[in-house]
């Protein structure tokens, strides 16, 4: 039986982990200074024109639990969303959620002025998140071994451990899960599912 695989899922996880060692080599991750030397967002740089750091700052993580528990739910989550809908569209909604998270970060800082360095994957992950979330509704509440149920289950439990907790960016989170979630509405069709459900895939 052909064995279905999402290699793009892979591959990000091979380049977060990869650029986490790499900088784990010349200095401390859970350094914030450290972390904006090498493109962490921060929005007084972005208003001088870094907005490299928007993109940049997807593929870095403050520490190894922050990056292993990042990319547990990128290789479960992923996985799913990635045989569903296809690579291209997987890709696209994972870096468009992941600025999009971004994007709404910096507007809340904006706002409130209170500046801080951030990084991760987790804006981009909660995009995969409201892809799945949108997928599930249209297949009536199930997406392969993910019940719909259980995935916004799993956001209501992350958004609130993030909303209790310090050093946590909701809005990234909050931001990511909106962009995926309309992102899977313009690009999501059922027969994606259906094509990829055979066996020659």
């Amino acid at each position: 039986m052909y064995r279905r695989k999402a290699p793009c899922t892979a591959a990000l996880i091979v380049v977060n982990v990869a650029v986490f060692i790499f900088l784990s080599f010349g200095g401390m991750t859970e350094d914030a200074y450290y972390m904006l030397q090498n493109g962490a967002m921060y929005l007084p740089l972005l208003q001088q024109g870094e907005y490299y750091r928007m993109f940049t700052s997807i593929f870095l993580h403050f520490g190894f639990s922050h990056l292993v528990n990042n990319m547990l739910m990128l290789g479960v989550m992923g996985w799913q969303l990635e045989l569903v809908i296809g690579r291209i569209k997987f890709l696209i909604i994972y870096f468009a959620a992941g600025l999009g998270g971004n994007v709404l970060s910096a507007l809340a800082e904006l706002r409130t002025g209170d500046y801080a360095v951030s990084a991760g994957a987790s804006g981009a992950i909660f995009g995969i998140i409201g892809a799945l979330l949108y997928i599930a509704v249209r297949n009536h509440g199930q997406i392969g071994n993910v019940s719909g149920q259980g995935i916004l289950i799993m956001v209501v439990l992350t958004l609130y451990y993030g909303f209790t907790s310090s050093g946590v960016d909701n809005f990234a989170h909050i931001g990511g899960l909106a962009a995926g979630f309309v992102l899977a509405v313009l690009l999501y069709r059922e027969r994606d599912e259906e094509f990829r459900s055979g066996v020659f895939r």
